[in-house]
């Protein structure tokens, strides 16, 4: 086939109208899908952050909750989303790492059914009781559970976790009581039906400000910034640790070029100072990342949670 001099020389001038003939992406609103009850820690977070997100994106982000069989429903339904990029899922402690543990017959793979997108943010869990308990402090708590049976209460399996190591760490046995998420279990403990509940910081301090619950120890192993006054567990049981972490991922075989656009625009996003200010007052620090980044981070906490649902004598299902 010979092409003309006139049709090479006239190629340079046809690039930009190829180039604005192709769709602009996000051409419509992106749908961010949160796998766990309307209140909860994610849910929280993520509302926060749509607005700058959708600001930086040039489309407005939708927060859609699917909560159901701890983050199962919610992430499984992503995972077979068309890989358009116009779905996002948010993938934490619970659906991103400790479900390919506890959860039989797990739907969905998170590093294999999911493209990264970078991390978000982490926070700490708060152990809290009834203000009417007896316990005062994480060693009175323990010393209460050894003279007589205790609960605790969990919406996913991050808080499961953390109290069935507190459980084997403090050489005391509890009994578990599951809930749909984390502020319904939250509500039991604040009634006095329930002993105790770690409870993200989001959700948890506004309760232990007004004087409804009781904190006892926060899981990060230093002193929580925004609330140093509540001691680590790890003072009294050394090498005890979680933190609840977030990040953003699309269904797998989104293409590159749109993973790179959501990614620079949730790093601007998340360091924007109005978006900083405001999460940090509820207790979440944002942290971004590139994909690899979160992929490589994302691998390492399904290694490490399962050896610690194993250590903890968690079983799946």
């Amino acid at each position: 086939m010979t092409i003309s001099r006139r049709a090479l020389l006239a190629a340079p001038a046809l690039l930009p109208a190829l180039a604005q003939a192709q769709p602009a992406w996000p051409d419509r609103p992106v749908r961010l899908v949160v796998a766990f009850p309307a209140g909860s820690v994610t849910d929280t977070l993520m509302r926060h952050l749509a607005e700058p997100l959708g600001r930086e994106l040039g489309q407005p982000v939708i927060v859609d909750n699917r909560p159901g069989g701890s983050g199962v429903v919610g992430t499984d339904s992503v995972a077979r989303s068309a890989p358009d990029g116009l779905t996002w899922c948010v993938l934490s402690t619970t659906n991103g790492a400790l479900n390919t543990y506890l959860v039989p017959r797990l739907s969905y793979d998170p590093l294999k059914d999911f493209t990264p997108i970078g991390f978000v943010a982490e926070t700490a869990y708060v152990l809290v009781v009834p203000a009417e308990s007896p316990a005062r402090d994480l060693r009175g708590f323990l010393d209460l559970a050894k003279r007589r049976p205790l609960t605790f209460s969990h919406g996913n399996s991050s808080a499961l976790i953390a109290s069935a190591t507190l459980a084997r760490m403090g050489g005391v046995e509890m009994t578990a009581v599951p809930y749909r998420g984390g502020p319904e279990a939250l509500t039991d403990v604040i009634a006095g039906r329930i002993d105790s509940t770690w409870t993200d910081f989001a959700a948890g301090m506004p309760q232990v400000r007004e004087g409804k619950v009781r904190a006892l120890a926060v899981t990060s192993p230093q002193p929580f910034p925004l609330a140093p006054e509540i001691p680590p567990a790890a003072n009294l049981l050394p090498g005890y640790g979680l933190s609840a972490w977030f990040g953003m991922a699309a269904p797998a075989a989104t293409p590159a070029p749109i993973i790179a656009r959501a990614n620079a625009a949730m790093n601007k996003a998340l360091a924007a100072p109005d978006f900083i200010a405001k999460v940090g007052r509820l207790g979440y620090v944002p942290r971004g990342s590139t994909p690899e980044e979160f992929r490589t981070f994302l691998r390492a906490q399904i290694e490490e949670l399962t050896a610690r649902a194993k250590e903890a004598g968690l079983e799946p299902g």
